[in-house]
């Protein structure tokens, strides 16, 4: 039978009227209008790969049509050189270059395990292959030799769901070796997050020492207590004592002791043989008695709260005015850099008052004096967030600064002449204001638009950065190992309601989101407050 495709021809075609042709009705060619009725494009789907692939496979069972015989172990695979090539570059690479492979029958291949390249091969047959706890990790790194992808991944995403804590240190470790940055970081949160039960597990034991630094150290470790971080640390030390015996000191600096309770800090810290024998950690038993002693006049990285146990350093803001000649501001709000997060703590009472002093004593906040000649002397409880008045000043101050040295307020009268000369700031500028960090001080305002950084041990000043606008009468305070300045006046008198920070040790100067409000004339202090939120 012979089929006649084409276009019919019209039967008013006065041409083709009388031909045979017209008169024999060969095939009945549908009268609906097609786009292009002389092409039909096909295709069977996926179902066409798929059967190709399962004969080839089953030529590889049946040893047809193979022209190559990988040895891994001792074991022999048969393959199709094509086949292998096609999917990976590995092979590829050996077989279409000039290698002494690409003419071989058999071609041995070490550093992987024979039932590695047996599961590889039926991925590659099959596009198929079973993952498991036993055969992971010998599968992660045949895939990464002959470099498939897919499989790679999979793996990566396998190791991820079987994350615990029995096992999340090796995990990471696995993903540092083979550069797994997205498993590492997964890895890295999960054992900040678990920590108290990651220490419990012999993994644990045989971290190396920069690798638990990374723990101990971080602001992100969540945790109920640092005595949790205190008891790991003794723990790894104990467990291969001779030769982490000379590494205490280097740990201890990242465990916070100051934060120890004190009678923990007492009875088992300072009472422990091993610090006993161990001169060289005698500064940070130091460091943590006078922090239980002065409270947050003895600053140091130690002293910071993990965010985990609820509490935080916040700046708080008390007092101030909105504008010049304007009404003095009742507020006493926090600010917590980090979250930037204000919040509102009680109201400063009398706030009528202007340009008094604030500082922290311990955990409280006092305020003194204030315009004109005032001799109140107010004190913030942090725990309870009450105001209470405490003992005046013998004589009304305003205009001056209050300083905390070895747990007392002390002030400066100028007749006991007590002071020492020093080097001289290098712009001698009203309304400045300063803090202490690492035992340099920072001085900033005087509408300047400088940092600079004072050096009592060399007794030389320096310029540390440009700040965004000129200002003077802001508020400056140390948090969480920053600088934070702000508020203050323009050159204009006008308030602002801008915040800068400085990191001292990256050089770095950056302006956070904007204050509730324009303000100055407030005074900066840095306390530490709970905050049940931030509890794991």
């Amino acid at each position: 039978m012979v089929l006649i495709l084409g276009r019919r021809i019209s039967r008013d075609d006065s041409h083709f009227r009388d031909s045979p042709v017209t008169k024999r009705k060969v095939f009945e060619v549908d009268q609906k209008p097609m786009v292009n009725q002389d092409i039909f494009d096909f295709s069977s789907g996926p179902s066409h790969a798929e059967s190709i692939l399962e004969m080839l496979n089953e030529f590889r069972d049946s040893r047809l049509f193979t022209d190559v015989v990988i040895c891994v172990e001792g074991r022999e695979f048969p393959c199709h050189r094509a086949v292998l090539s096609s999917c990976s570059s590995y092979f590829r690479a050996m077989f279409c270059n000039d290698h002494r492979e690409s003419r071989e029958m058999l071609v041995e291949i070490n550093g992987i395990f024979a039932d590695a390249m047996d599961q590889f091969l039926q991925y590659v047959y099959t596009g198929k292959v079973r993952i498991t706890t036993d055969n992971v990790q010998y599968l992660f790194e045949t895939s990464s030799l002959f470099q498939i992808n897919a499989i790679r991944d999979a793996c990566a995403k396998f190791l991820e769901e079987q994350l615990d804590p029995c096992n999340c240190l090796g995990i990471q470790k696995f993903a540092d070796t083979h550069s797994l940055k997205p498993l590492h970081s997964k890895c890295r949160g999960f054992g900040l997050q678990t920590f108290s039960e990651v220490t419990m597990h012999e993994e644990f034991l045989g971290l190396e020492k920069d690798e638990l630094i990374d723990y101990v150290s971080s602001d992100d470790l969540v945790i109920s207590k640092e005595e949790t971080v205190y008891e790991s640390v003794m723990r790894w030390v104990y467990h291969d004592i001779d030769r982490r015996r000379p590494m205490l000191k280097e740990m201890l600096t990242h465990v916070r002791l100051p934060l120890l309770h004190p009678n923990y800090f007492v009875q088992t810290v300072e009472g422990n043989q091993l610090i006993q024998n161990a001169p060289e950690c005698y500064q940070l038993l130091y460091e943590a008695r006078r922090y239980h002693v002065l409270g947050n006049e003895m600053m140091s990285p130690r002293t910071r709260p993990r965010r985990s146990t609820g509490y935080s350093e916040v700046i708080v803001v008390v007092g101030g005015c909105e504008r010049v000649g304007g009404f003095n501001l009742p507020y006493t709000e926090c600010y917590d850099p980090m979250t930037g997060e204000w919040k509102s703590l009680a109201k400063l009472p009398e706030f009528t008052k202007s340009e008094y002093a604030v500082c922290a004593l311990r955990n409280d906040i006092l305020v003194s004096g204030g315009r004109i000649n005032s001799r109140d002397v107010w004190m913030y409880n942090s725990q309870l967030n009450i105001w209470m008045r405490v003992a005046c000043l013998n004589k009304g101050r305003w205009r001056h600064k209050m300083a905390v040295l070895l747990g007392k307020v002390q002030c400066y009268d100028p007749s006991t002449n007590v002071w020492l000369l020093r080097a001289p700031i290098p712009v001698a500028k009203r309304c400045i204001t300063a803090v202490s960090l690492n035992n340099l001080m920072y001085v900033a305002g005087g509408l300047t638009k400088s940092i600079f950084c004072y050096d009592p041990v060399e007794d030389y000043w320096m310029h540390v950065v440009n700040t965004f606008s000129r200002q003077e009468s802001c508020g400056m305070s140390v948090c969480n190992g920053k600088i934070y300045i702000l508020g203050g006046r323009k050159e204009t008198g006008e308030a602002t309601d801008t915040i800068t920070c400085y990191d001292p040790a990256t050089g770095i100067i950056t302006a956070m989101a904007a204050m509730p409000r324009p303000i100055s004339y407030h005074g900066c202090v840095t306390i530490h407050r709970y905050n049940e939120k931030y509890r794991p």
